[in-house]
Order: structure tokens, then sequence, then C-alpha cells
């Protein structure tokens, strides 16, 4: 009889093998750099072993003249091509309906273990099946966990997500994550599609919140929401910290809740938590015991110096049972840091998400990402609510790009002072246009999705 979801779990084995909360902050305090790349080494091996077995990366390191004795270790991982999102579509496309990359069919009937099934929000067109064993959801969850323990979420915690469900997967493990592996209280509220803003907000006052947890600019919008109703953030809902997909604009999210402190954390749903800010804000702490990131170049797809913006390219090192993830470039950009951490811990860091490089806008040969240009201008002009759209366009045979800006009050000379920190800031004209509060809710799509729509290109109009 095939294995139950906890017997293919093998709890025993998953905590021994990656431990969680002070366990986990006391390894990576005191794992030596040869030690941790042992592990990894070791945990890669393994993955490489089961992925040679499955029909998607046979033919992807075929292709490339990849032979299962060409990639030894961990040390050879250069020599194996990187993929994204289009090669697993394809995949999906010439074997639905799931495509050919979960390795489900090398388990023999009686032992193979079930599959937990998510997707990708489609926002960008079909949705992407996201497959998990047992044993990889639940280390999913596990390392989500690490990082709330980091950022010193606890049991005694209120927890308001606003994250969504359905079929996307972050909604699930990160209330599993939560459920499973923190045990606080948790309101799964979800978007403003699911539960409408003002009902979040007196859901919030009314259960005691102390801690919300999402994406950083629904969450200040909730802020907005309140006030409108009457309910003071800080007074009337004492949120003591804000955990979830920040950005850069972590300052004026914690202002708007009277004062919240405001962690970050990077992750995709293929990999789960890949990295998550600590208690000195100093960076994003790298799982590496359990995900292997490169920072390679847009362009050339070659490893980028530490303070230079790359793809980052992820290796799940836990993911040994179902869907392994090898090179998977999230196309996400960051930057890694230098400097030793001022809280003991000896895993690398990084910026944090800075932008995609898919929503990378060259004009006049430079690199421009809408994310980027969102934090110059909030963090340098209090009058911006900091929501913004940028809209690019052709002008005969030069692109344009004009940013939209939501202004809290008429200011006549706001627009022309931000086109020239833009101008400063990034090397290249950028026209700027305010608007008032919530005029561009129906293009940036505040309310309705996780991540707000940034970028409007018109070049494809004509």
């Amino acid at each position: 009889m095939p294995p139950n979801y906890f017997e293919a779990m093998n709890y025993d084995r998953m905590v021994s093998d990656y431990p969680a909360g002070d366990a986990f902050v006391a390894m990576a305090k005191t794992l030596s750099r040869d030690e941790l790349f042992t592990r990894q080494d070791a945990a890669f091996r393994k993955t490489m072993a089961f992925a040679w077995t499955v029909p998607f990366y046979k033919r992807l390191w075929s292709s490339a003249g990849i032979e299962p004795g060409d990639v030894r270790g961990l040390a050879d991982i250069a020599k194996l091509p990187v993929y994204d999102k289009s090669d697993l579509m394809r995949a999906v496309e010439e074997h639905p309906p799931i495509g050919d990359f979960s390795g489900l069919e090398t388990y023999p009937a009686d032992s193979r273990p079930p599959l937990i099934f998510q997707t990708t929000s489609g926002t960008t067109g079909r949705p992407q099946p996201l497959l998990f064993g047992p044993r990889s959801r639940e280390l999913q969850n596990l390392l989500l966990s690490r990082i709330y323990a980091l950022q010193g979420l606890s049991r005694q915690d209120v927890v308001h997500s606003v994250y969504g469900h359905g079929m996307v997967n972050g909604g699930h493990y990160v209330r599993e994550a939560i459920t499973h592996w923190v045990g606080c209280q948790m309101l799964t509220a979800g978007t403003g599609v699911e539960t409408r803003s003002v009902n979040q907000v007196q859901l919030m006052r009314d259960f005691g919140v102390t801690a919300i947890i999402g994406f950083g600019d629904y969450i200040k919008r909730l802020a907005q929401v309140a006030r409108e109703n009457g309910i003071e953030p800080g007074r009337d809902i004492k949120v003591r910290m804000i955990s979830g997909h920040m950005g850069t604009d972590a300052a004026a999210i914690g202002e708007a809740w009277g004062g919240a402190e405001i962690y970050d954390w990077y992750g995709v749903g293929d990999t789960g938590a890949i990295a998550g800010e600590g208690p000195d804000h100093d960076g994003l702490y790298v799982i590496e015991d359990a995900q292997y990131l490169e920072l390679l170049d847009v362009d050339t797809q070659a490893p980028v110096a530490d303070g230079t913006i790359g793809d980052m390219v992820v290796t799940c090192l836990y993911k040994d049972d179902v869907y392994p993830i090898i090179r998977f470039n999230t196309h996400d950009v960051s930057e890694a840091m230098t400097g030793a951490s001022s809280i003991g811990l000896k895993l690398k860091r990084i910026k944090g998400f800075l932008g995609r490089s898919d929503n990378m806008v060259k004009l006049r040969g430079i690199n421009i990402y809408p994310q980027a240009i969102g934090t110059i201008m909030t963090t340098h002009a209090d009058a911006l609510n900091g929501e913004y759209i940028c809209e690019v366009t052709t002008d005969g045979q030069r692109d344009e790009m004009r940013v939209h800006a939501e202004c809290r009050a008429p200011d006549p000379g706001l627009a022309e002072r931000l086109e020239g920190l833009l101008r400063e800031r990034l090397g290249v004209a950028i026209a700027v246009t305010l608007a008032a509060p919530n005029a561009l809710a129906d293009l940036t799509q505040i309310e309705t999705r996780q991540k707000p729509i940034r970028l409007i290109d018109r070049r494809k109009d004509g």
C-alpha cells in the first residue's frame, strides 16, 4: 500500500537533516563554511541522482551535451544549463497536464508518495503546476518557519495573513508553516477579493492582531483603509511586526502601521523560502543548507561580483522526492552583500528582491527596474503615498518612460523635482505625472492582486 502523507514525510529524518527554530539559529552561528559545503554537496548529489531519472532533466541536460558523469558534485554545478518558467510550461504543453518534471513515474506504484499540487498565479499566462511530495512540502514549510523564528514570530502572536489562496501556492504554504511549525493563531484573510479590505481591518481590530504577513503594497493599503474607517493602526490595531515581501519600501510600511517592525523575506512558489531578514535588518540571510543561490549576469549567465545585480538562480538541495529544482532562473534580481553579520550568522546575505530582469526596460543603454523607481521616489518625497505605475512607449525610434505616481495633495513643482531626481539617480530622463490618491488602483490592481502591476509596456501596441 502506498505511503500516506505522514509516512512519506519521515519527520524524524527531516528535522535531523534540517533543524528548525532555535536549533537552526545555533547551526547558522556555528557551522563552518567547509562543513556547510559538505552538507550542501551531499544533498546536491542525492538530488542530482534523482533528477537524472526525470525525463525533463534528461532532455535538458542531454541537449546541452551533459552526461551523468560530467557533474560529480556541487563544484561542477556551473556545467549545467539554467532553465526558467518558459521551459517548464513547454514541458506542460508537450506532456499534459502537469509536464514531465515531477519524477513520480520513477517510483514503484506501491511506494509512490502523495502529490501536493498548487500553481502559480497565472498573471502572465497559463498557470504553472507547482509540485511537491510530503517531504519537500513539509520542508518548504519548515524553511519558512526558520525565517519567522529568526524574526521573532512566536506562539503568542495573532497573525493576519493577506496572502492569496485558491490554487496559488503562497497562501497555503505560509499557512502550513505557521500552523505546523510556529503554532500561533492565524487569520487567513487573503487578498481584497477574498475578504474585503474594510472587513479585514475590522477583523484585525476585533481579534487583537499583533503581526501581519503578506505583500507590502497591500499591507500598506490596508493601513489607509483602516484610517478611512476610523480605525487607527498602532492604537486600535496594535501590530508589533510585519513580515513578507516588502521590496525596499519598509520604512513607509512600518510608519503606516504605527511604527511596527518590518521584516523582509524572499522566495518563489517553486522553491519556497530562500532568504530572510534577521533582527539586525542588514540584508537577507540565505538558507544555504537547503537553497544554493547563484547570482548570474542577466545577459551572459556568468557569475557576477558581490555588489553587482544579477539574476537569482536557485537549486533546491532539499527537493529530492518530487520535482527536483536544479539551476532554476527566477528572473528576480538581487545582489550579494559583503561584511560579517553583526548577529553572528555565518550565512551569505543578499539585498533581497530588487526587480525582475524580464520587467527590465533599457533606456538609452541603461537598465531600468520599475521597483527601483518607486523606491527612489517614495523615499525622497513625503507627499507620495507609494502607489505608482511605469508606462513605456515608443517615440519614433526611441523608447520613453513615464511614471504615474499618486500624491496626497497638489504640489505644482513636485513632478519636475522628481524628474530631476530620477535623472540624477538613474542617468536617463524619465517623465513624471502626478495623480490623486486611489486614481491608479484600476491600473495597478492593488486591491485584487498580491503583486500590483508596476509596468505597462505600450511598445507592443504599435
